[in-house]
Formats: C-alpha cells, sequence, structure tokens
C-alpha cells in the first residue's frame, strides 16, 4: 500500500530532475534576451524589423547621425568610423571624418566610395535611401528609438553589442546612469516643480510634447512642462494657451549666446507675450542646443544643466 508521501514522491518531480528543468527555463530566458547565435555569426534585428548579421567588429562604419557619432567615439570606436554627416561635430575629431552629407540628403555615391562594413541610421534617414544601399549589400542597422533617458541607455548597449564593444557599453552605460540618478538624489527634496516653457529657438514657438526625450527631462529635472501632455515629439505651441499656461521658466534651446539673445528679444517685445510670469521676472534660460538636442551620451549633461536653471540652489549645494 503507498503511503501519502510515497504518492507524492511518484507523481513530482525529483531534485535532479527540478535542477535540470530550472537550467532549462533559464537557458530559454537567455536566449529571448541575448543575440541568436548562427554559428560564428550573431543575429541581431533592428527596429524597422530587419535582420543584421555579424560575424566580426566592424573596420568601416559609417554614421548617418550625430548622435550615432557621438556613441561611437564615446565606445572608443572613433578609429573604425570612416564617414559621418556634415553635422556631426561632436566630439572634434569628428570634424575630420569624411562627409557624406546631411541627414536627409546622404549621398549614396560618397557612401559607395568610402565602402563600410556598417552603416548605422537613426530616424530622420530616408528610408529609400536605407533600402536602396541594403539592396545594393551592404550592411544598414536602423534605430527607430527614443523617448527618454532610460532607452537612451538601451540603445547605447545595443551599438555595443552591434558593434562588439559590449564592455565598453555597459561601462559607459553604469557611468550614466550613476550621473542620472545623483542629479535626481540632490533634487529629492525639492516639493515645488516650476512650471516650463521649453523653445526651440528659430522655430517661434516649437516646443517638445509628451513622446520627446527632452519632456523626460524636464520632468526628470523636477520641472513641469506645459506641453507635458500632448501626445507628440514636437509641437508649434498655441500663443493663447501659452498665456493660458503663464510658464514660471522660459527654456531657450539655442546654439550660440548670440542666439539664445535674440530669442529672448524677441520674447520681451512680443505684446501678447511680455506678460508672462517668465518674461517678467527674467526667467529665461539658455539651454546649449548642441548638447541638449541629441539622443546621445550628452544628455545627461544636459540634465545636470537643466536641473540647475530650474533649482539653481540645490545644485549649487551639491556643488
Amino acid at each position: 500500500m503507498s503511503t501519502p508521501d510515497s504518492r507524492r514522491s511518484r507523481s513530482s518531480p525529483r531534485p535532479t530532475e527540478m535542477k535540470t528543468r530550472a537550467a532549462l527555463f533559464f537557458f530559454a530566458l537567455s536566449m529571448l534576451s541575448s543575440p541568436v547565435q548562427v554559428g560564428q555569426n550573431r543575429a541581431l534585428k533592428d527596429d524597422l524589423g530587419y535582420s543584421f548579421q555579424m560575424s566580426s567588429p566592424p573596420q568601416r562604419i559609417v554614421s548617418l547621425a550625430p548622435n550615432i557619432t557621438e556613441i561611437l567615439f564615446a565606445l572608443d570606436l572613433g578609429n573604425k568610423v570612416v564617414g559621418v554627416t556634415r553635422f556631426c561635430d561632436y566630439p572634434p575629431q569628428a570634424l575630420l571624418k569624411e562627409k557624406v552629407g546631411g541627414m536627409v540628403d546622404p549621398s549614396l555615391e560618397k557612401i559607395k566610395f568610402l565602402n563600410p562594413d556598417l552603416i548605422i541610421a537613426f530616424r530622420g534617414n530616408p528610408i529609400r535611401m536605407l533600402t536602396r544601399l541594403k539592396s545594393l549589400g551592404f550592411p544598414v542597422f536602423i534605430f527607430e528609438t527614443g523617448s527618454d533617458l532610460e532607452s537612451l541607455f538601451l540603445m547605447i548597449e545595443r551599438v555595443g553589442l552591434l558593434t562588439q564593444k559590449t564592455t565598453e557599453a555597459h561601462s559607459l552605460v553604469t557611468a550614466l546612469r550613476q550621473r542620472s540618478e545623483a542629479i535626481q538624489a540632490v533634487l529629492q527634496s525639492v516639493t515645488l516643480r516650476p512650471r516650463v516653457f521649453l523653445s526651440l529657438h528659430g522655430l517661434g514657438l516649437w516646443t517638445c510634447g509628451k513622446e520627446s526625450y527632452l519632456n523626460d527631462l524636464i520632468r526628470k529635472a523636477k520641472g513641469e512642462n506645459v506641453a507635458g501632455a500632448i501626445p507628440k515629439k514636437w509641437l508649434r505651441y498655441n500663443r493663447e494657451q501659452l498665456v493660458r499656461d503663464n510658464p514660471d521658466v522660459i527654456i531657450v534651446l539655442a546654439k550660440s549666446q548670440a542666439d539664445y539673445q535674440t530669442a529672448r528679444d524677441w520674447l520681451v517685445k512680443e505684446a501678447d507675450l511680455r506678460d508672462l510670469k517668465a518674461v517678467r521676472r527674467g526667467e529665461i534660460r539658455f539651454l546649449d542646443e548642441n548638447l541638449a538636442s541629441r539622443y546621445g551620451p550628452r544628455l545627461v549633461e544636459a540634465l545636470g544643466q537643466l536641473a540647475g536653471l530650474l533649482h539653481s540652489r540645490h545644485i549649487g549645494e551639491e556643488r
């Protein structure tokens, strides 16, 4: 006659079997979260779903966006970059690289001449041109992502996988996370969130909405974006609505102090804007466009500057 214990022993997995099942389970998880191994090749998919095979570290890289160029140099791949866009001006070494045109008008012939073994594209590059490069046999990897800092960190890790610089990518992301967390720790005691309008200089009242990474920066810097509820990346803001919002601070994204001053003068002279709280109190601040408008490693530095502009007392105490 079988006892309850003996019946349980026959119907339940044995310890050895349970260990085997656990090992298989975690192996399956690792396969889902890691690049698929195909012989000596590693198969990845880009953000448009295209499969990408790589067997060895790339030796000739063309970057089709300034933020991609910055990431590549940050991963110590500057010596592998053979072509960049005319907008790729950081770090300064990028200025010495061969120019393939702009983001929306890169030269197919120039790219072909450089004979890259990896082309990295970012949103904004013409899909028709990228498809043409693929049809010619060039390895093109497309990133179409990014609405917050966390997505940026994940993208840097993926660039590390793509270029076989995983150690460097992990170290960079770790450092960026630590800096971001340190800034937010300093602001932990902040209870008052100023209402912010971020002005993209030269575009009238163009600003950032909920889906922009700049909205995420404002939120992390303990500010409240007056356009933060609008489900768009970029939009032209309504003047009447801005008057109703009456922001505490206006942040002008500008290429230089001269451009910032031009924008500031315009705000002060506009009859329907001069009475805004931010304008009356002189709370119109400059944020470097080159620093903050690129979805790359320097966004954490932009976060620090933005936090300083909104909460100078707290940031001053940290320093």
